[in-house]
């Protein structure tokens, strides 16, 4: 189909509006319906219910009839009530009689399966009476990773186009593209292709990526039909490492060996937009795109492993971001993994981030550096066996200092007593009554001491117990009492 305009959404719709248009001229009875949509992917089921009236009953034979050029191409019926089934038992019918309605089920279904159906009766010579109409849609949905490889057969037909579905249109990607298409896709255009086995197209896709996500379409014939839909999802691999500054680190990404064993590899770094900046590269030529050299960034191919490994040393901050393993190629680069970086700022042995961005370590011979949890408990230890030691030492300084005291209180007590006349009352001391053992064998004294001195006016008392004055005294008791009178000048 060369030269041949890409296939529009608006022309595949009015194709479907004039097969609509054309049915209810065939079958009557769909006038006035609009068509149900079933949109279906690859192995689901539909379940169909076409109800139909009394004046019907008595005709037993049903259709479930697929539309072509505005006639019934019988996909399966129900032959004098029995059922039957359609090639390998996926769509059978059933007509339940008391209900009154046919029931259509469709399993596994498949792709080549999507067109305009209906549910009829059959009246005549060809004629049918249809009941209820319904557009399904089946698609394939397959999922890949980036790199991957998409491999769809198509049906069968000589002249397949591969396009893929926009908002308005269909732009095409194999067969019959246009010079305005091409350059806005260049990229994947150059990785599809369609090759014919056994006369079955299979549309080929490789070097996947995100950006490759979409619906596309299988298209035959001169008015571009759609005979298959793929909606196809791809997804990217992702890593996730942290460091700290001055730190180093390694990234593994992996391939497939038979696929990309010989291409060139490469490390960059995401900027702005889709630009990658390539900081490293196992190619001996230039990147296509931007590229800063930076030192302590290596890269390594083991092809024997499949395995790309790269090392970046001296991290700083601002090494901090998104970087690709990329496959390189002169049309540019196609990523194989994402690798997000984030770099933090080292600490110091307080734990305190250090404000210079270097990082200070403080060694003790050959002993790790103990953290700073370690630190706070040790100086707290000390500190506390510190204080217990010297509340200990106060402790018994002063426990010795008191017994001292006690001690010299009590030897000048016993001196005082041993030097005061006995029967003398001495000034300050308070009165006490000295006896015998008994009262009655021999004399009893009484010594005074008086707190204050007396004056010669004052009189002084003697109290004498009761139980201690005899009737008939043998012994005669006496006090002495004694005042230290102080001189007085001009007075005797």
């Amino acid at each position: 189909m060369p030269g041949s305009d890409a296939p529009s959404l608006g022309l595949r719709m009015a194709m479907e509006l004039r097969a609509l248009i054309l049915l209810p001229l065939c079958f009557p009875g769909l006038q006035g319906q609009s068509p149900e949509v079933q949109r279906r992917r690859e192995g689901d089921a539909l379940y169909f219910e076409c109800p139909y009236t009394a004046q019907t009953e008595g005709w037993h034979i049903k259709y479930w009839c697929l539309q072509k050029g505005g006639r019934c191409q019988e996909v399966v019926n129900t032959y004098y009530g029995h059922e039957k089934k359609f090639k390998d038992g996926r769509i059978k019918i059933e007509d339940n009689a008391t209900s009154k309605t046919l029931f259509i089920n469709m399993t596994d279904l498949k792709a080549e399966d999507s067109g305009t159906y209906f549910c009829a009766i059959y009246q005549h010579y060809n004629q049918y009476i249809p009941l209820r109409v319904v557009t399904l849609d089946v698609f394939k949905e397959l999922l890949k990773w980036e790199l991957d490889t998409l491999a769809v057969q198509c049906p069968n037909s000589n002249s397949v186009v591969w396009c893929r579905r926009e908002q308005t249109d269909c732009t095409v990607l194999v067969e019959g593209q246009t010079s305005s298409r091409r350059s806005a896709i260049q990229s994947l255009q150059d990785r599809a292709s369609i090759k014919y086995a056994q006369e079955t197209p299979t549309v080929t896709m490789e070097k996947l990526q995100t950006q490759d996500s979409g619906v596309y379409w299988c298209v035959v014939g001169s008015e571009h039909t759609q005979i298959m839909e793929v909606v196809l999802s791809v997804f990217k691999r992702t890593q996730q490492h942290t460091a700290e500054e001055s730190g180093n680190i390694s990234v593994q990404c992996h391939y497939k060996i038979a696929a990309y064993g010989a291409a060139s590899k490469a490390w960059c770094k995401k900027e702005e937009g889709n630009t990658c900046n390539v900081l490293v590269t196992t190619s001996s030529e230039p990147p296509a795109g931007p590229s800063t050299a930076r030192e302590g960034v290596r890269i390594q191919d083991d092809t024997q492993q499949g395995t790309v490994t790269i090392t970046m040393e001296q991290l700083q901050v601002q090494d901090s971001g998104v970087y690709w393993c990329a496959l390189q190629e002169r049309s540019g680069l196609f990523r194989m993994e994402e690798v997000t970086l984030s770099v933090s700022k080292a600490l110091t042995p307080g734990g305190f981030p250090d404000t210079e961005g270097k990082s200070r370590k403080i060694l003790l011979g050959d002993s790790p550096e103990p953290s700073s949890n370690g630190n706070t408990f040790i100086i707290l230890s000390v500190v506390l066996l510190i204080l217990f030691l010297l509340a200990l030492i106060t402790s018994i300084a002063l426990g010795v200092r008191h017994y001292k005291l006690l001690g010299r209180t009590g030897h000048r007590e016993a001196e005082d007593t041993s030097d005061r006349p006995e029967g003398t009352a001495q000034p300050g001391s308070a009165g006490r009554r000295e006896s015998s053992q008994d009262d009655s064998q021999g004399p009893a004294y009484i010594n005074l001491d008086v707190q204050s001195q007396p004056s010669p006016q004052d009189p002084l008392y003697c109290n004498v117990e009761p139980s201690q004055a005899h009737r008939n005294p043998q012994h005669v008791e006496y006090a002495v009492i004694a005042f230290n009178h102080s001189p007085r000048s001009g007075r005797e």
